[in-house]
């Protein structure tokens, strides 16, 4: 029987059944990366010794009578987590030979709870791609199109996850990176509360793994059913040992409801920035149609939902302002001649963006003071609904676009051109004001490709777009293994 596409939580029954153990399915995940994965790239970094090693001790820890949560079952870690002895270069080249000597935190946590890790997955170069590619490891494709990018920055993640190379993943989002890869691949990802998992050792190897409180960004899980994110959430979650785990505990609250039809919900499918593109729009109208015969309360309209054109911009100021402050340019002189010849009225995502990159401390402060009217907003919307059902990208995977400036690159939509970056405005949705959401897959394209939609929640609220992610994997499917 071939275990790689199975989901964690199979694997866990079945090694408590003693039908299979740690090491078989260990062996069998790499004898697949092995076979397969000179084609997809995703495993960058594998550590199949000590893979091997740990699945081994978990074999023996389940003979002495422990269960610990993830006992046995093979993943991968983003290649931007430390692991103690891989290199963490986050695809940048002056720093291929870094290696950290503590794991992330998380990585930590997946350990302590039983999980064999296999490797690292790729990313793109400073994880500020929708793509994954770099220079020290070269490109991810998608499994289901090779011609075609896995998304990112946690493409080498999903492309792992629906080839089989292993039945879970930690990655990280700030600009959609759980969440688009999985709906390009074809799998699940939740997006956390901003705040709910400690992230200290997703780290840039140019700076030390603090403990610090990042804004916008978030580590979650990625996996092949929604109820495995569930089971790899509640590993995840919890403040830093080192910070406020000293005195605070996590309980998430448990999901608002859980049969279908008590779920309020309100869809969306059109953005006043950028059109939705066909495909995505029959998946967001496939899961709506989905909850409407659950006997859910679905409405396309609200007067309480923000502002979406002004949320889309403070996303962008947030976003490229604090990238900015990690990764300083060298051009400044150049970039203040450009943002002077902008037009006063120019008030394109593309102006936002330039514009953003010479923001100060005190215009940083100003859009963070607007997100705080955002919040309270959704704050009333969710008095209201319980969930939101929305896009993640316009489209689904597009091909593999290289071309060094990543803001001349376009985004085709049906035919029509527009701003590369301009498709992040679903994913600054529920990241500008750090909601949890979960990416689902929604059916295929035309061209046989994977659409997915998320579904965002309450702030700490979590289990809510959680179940209501499980109840539409039982209506309508989930995931499904490329040919």
């Amino acid at each position: 029987m071939e275990w790689s596409l199975r989901t964690a939580e199979e694997l866990i029954a079945a090694m408590r059944a003693g039908a299979v153990t740690s090491v078989e399915l260990t062996d069998e995940a790499i004898a697949r990366i092995e076979r397969d994965d000179e084609v997809i790239n995703a495993i960058c970094v594998p550590d199949f010794d000590r893979a091997r090693a740990a699945a081994h001790r978990a074999d023996q820890a389940r003979a002495r009578g422990e269960d610990r949560p993830l006992l046995g079952v093979p993943v991968t870690v983003k290649e931007s987590y430390d692991i103690a002895g891989l290199p963490t270069t986050w695809g940048m080249p002056p720093h291929r030979d870094y290696v950290p000597a503590e794991d992330a935190v998380q990585v930590t946590r997946l350990k302590a709870a039983g999980a064999v890790v296999l490797g690292k997955t790729n990313v793109p170069l400073g994880l500020q791609d929708i793509q994954s590619f770099n220079d020290i490891y070269g490109t991810t494709t998608n499994p289901w199109d090779r011609d075609r990018t896995s998304g990112g920055s946690s493409g080498g993640s999903a492309a792992a996850l629906a080839s089989g190379f292993g039945a879970l993943s930690i990655a990280s989002d700030i600009a959609g990176s759980l969440r688009t890869p999985a709906h390009f691949c074809g799998v699940y990802a939740h997006k956390p509360t901003l705040g709910l998992a400690a992230t200290r050792g997703m780290v840039a190897p140019s700076e030390p793994a603090f403990p610090t409180e990042l804004d916008l960004a978030v580590v979650g899980p990625m996996a092949r059913s929604a109820r495995d994110l569930t089971l790899l959430l509640d590993v995840m979650a919890g403040p830093d040992p080192l910070t406020l785990g000293v005195a605070h505990q996590v309980a998430l609250p448990p999901a608002r409801h859980e049969r279908l039809g008590d779920f309020r919900v309100l869809v969306l499918d059109d953005h006043p920035l950028i059109p939705t593109g066909s495909a995505v729009r029959a998946g967001v109208n496939r899961v709506a149609a989905a909850l409407s015969d659950g006997g859910a309360r679905v409405e396309r309209h609200s007067p309480l939902l923000p502002d979406l054109t002004e949320a889309a911009t403070l996303y962008m100021q947030l976003l490229i302002s604090g990238s900015i402050a990690r990764f300083p340019m060298d051009s400044l002189e150049q970039l203040r001649i450009r943002v002077a010849e902008l037009s006063a009225d120019d008030r394109s995502l593309d102006a936002v963006r330039l514009r953003a990159l010479l923001f100060s401390h005190r215009d940083w402060m100003e859009a963070n003071n607007r997100r705080e009217h955002h919040r309270h907003g959704w704050r009333r919307l969710f008095a209201e609904f319980d969930a939101v059902v929305c896009p993640i990208t316009p489209t689904p995977a597009f091909p593999h676009d290289h071309s060094p400036d990543p803001m001349e690159r376009r985004i085709d939509i049906d035919g029509i051109e527009h701003p590369y970056f301009d498709q992040l405005v679903w994913a600054g949705l529920a990241t500008m004001p750090g909601l949890p959401a979960t990416a689902v897959p929604a059916g295929r394209s035309p061209e046989g490709l994977p659409v997915g939609v998320q579904l965002i929640g309450p702030m700490f609220e979590d289990r809510t777009p959680l179940r209501l992610a499980e109840l539409l994997e039982q209506k309508i499917g989930g995931f499904e293994a490329p040919a």
